[in-house]
């Protein structure tokens, strides 16, 4: 089945209208913020593949908003680029990005780095009641943002194993399982650099539930196991791309039989047909699904009149017509961080992914299987760096 976009933007065009205006005047008021006098380009960065589930809706907000925004703009960027970047426009007082959509791992670096504007509690009256209306895991994502970013979509993540059943007769169940697999077939397992890889992230922090470790939250002094399971891992992974995309590819390709990944990662490429849709997946046993989330923030620097048409889109973003896009082609399954979205009020074509590609054992997954909360960004950043310096340096990129 080919899936275009041309079912989305007619359904697009029956929201933009239905979603309705959302009143800044009591943010103006309490921020001493003026909305603009004529309408603002907007400059939205997406740094976790994030737009392939909200750009539909932010182009509903424009269509809707066309007193407030002119046009958006959007370009993408690799997560560890980000902080740079900003920091250099933050110094020269030159800003010129006004939304960052960003993962854990962006998220991360911007607190590290005091890149993020105040958004709870400063701005607690001008946006929802997040308690009230974001799912369970959504709120418990919610608490990782200290207060600096705005959850847009969530998703169970992983670790899970993917696999070709044609190439693997029996693929590992247990960590054991795989690191002999690994052994006796070196260079056909994958994953990415956990910096910017959800799948590769979810993967190593995982590991420490899964390996018995003594602290899973405290990647120096807790993970002497996964540390060591890595670095034994590392001696049959030929190398690790930079990107999740790069990895499916090859697993497509047929140069890797079995990779890290998470639920959205498993249904998007075989509905786009980077990988074969006969791709199947295998839990590790004793495994916790390791939450993930993607962020709305806004860096430090912003003019005023565009500050308050953010907190305005965030509004419209984290309502229900807006929401029920998050559920896309299965990238980020399920998707939506609010309470009350079902897969039916998806555009027709999203629907159609999630039937033909979408897995029944996923339900059953997700109810029975414990969900953790990713590492405290302080912790995340410490992580990432010490991956590099134990695992990653000693393999080729």
């Amino acid at each position: 089945m080919k899936f275009t976009k041309q079912t989305r933007r007619a359904f697009l065009g029956t929201t933009a209208g239905a979603v309705g205006a959302t009143s800044l005047s009591k943010f103006a008021l309490a921020q001493k913020l003026a909305l603009p006098t004529a309408p603002v380009t907007l400059s939205i960065i997406d740094v976790a593949g994030n737009l392939a589930l909200t750009q539909p809706a932010f182009e509903a907000y424009r269509k809707a908003k066309p007193n407030l925004v002119s046009k958006i703009t959007f370009t993408k960027a690799p997560a560890p680029e980000l902080p740079g970047k900003l920091k250099a426009q933050q110094d020269a007082n030159r800003v010129d990005i006004d939304m960052v959509l960003t993962g854990s791992d962006g998220l991360a670096a911007g607190i590290e780095q005091k890149l993020w504007v105040e958004l709870l509690p400063a701005m607690e009256d001008s946006l929802p009641k997040l308690n009230d209306i974001l799912l369970p895991a959504a709120i418990k994502m919610q608490g990782l943002a200290q207060g600096q970013g705005v959850i847009v979509v969530t998703s169970p993540g992983g670790p899970i194993l993917e696999y070709a059943p044609e190439r693997v007769k029996q693929c590992p169940t247990t960590t054991d399982e795989l690191l002999a697999w690994c052994k006796a077939n070196p260079n056909r397992f994958m994953y990415a650099r956990p910096a910017n890889s959800g799948p590769g992230r979810a993967f190593m922090m995982g590991l420490p539930y899964i390996l018995g470790d003594k602290d899973p939250k405290d990647p120096v002094k807790g993970w002497d196991k996964t540390w060591a399971y890595l670095t034994a891992l590392n001696e049959f992974v030929e190398y690790y791309p930079t990107g999740t995309g790069a990895k499916m590819k090859e697993f497509g390709e047929g140069s890797r039989d079995i990779i890290a990944s998470m639920t959205g990662w498993d249904i998007n490429p075989r509905a786009l047909g980077v990988v074969p849709k006969s791709a199947a997946i295998q839990p590790l046993k004793g495994f916790s699904f390791i939450t993930d989330g993607h962020y709305m923030c806004v860096p430090k620097g912003l003019a005023a009149d565009k500050m308050a048409v953010i907190i305005d889109m965030m509004n419209f973003m984290l309502g229900k017509e807006a929401q029920a896009f998050t559920y896309d082609a299965g990238y980020f399954y399920p998707g939506p961080a609010v309470k009350g979205v079902t897969l039916d009020m998806a555009p027709a074509d999203s629907q159609a992914v999630i039937k033909e590609f979408g897995r029944p054992e996923y339900d059953k997954l997700i109810a029975d299987t414990p969900a953790e909360l990713p590492l405290d960004p302080d912790k995340m950043v410490v992580a990432f760096r010490m991956w590099d310096e134990k695992v990653g340096a000693k393999t080729k990129k």
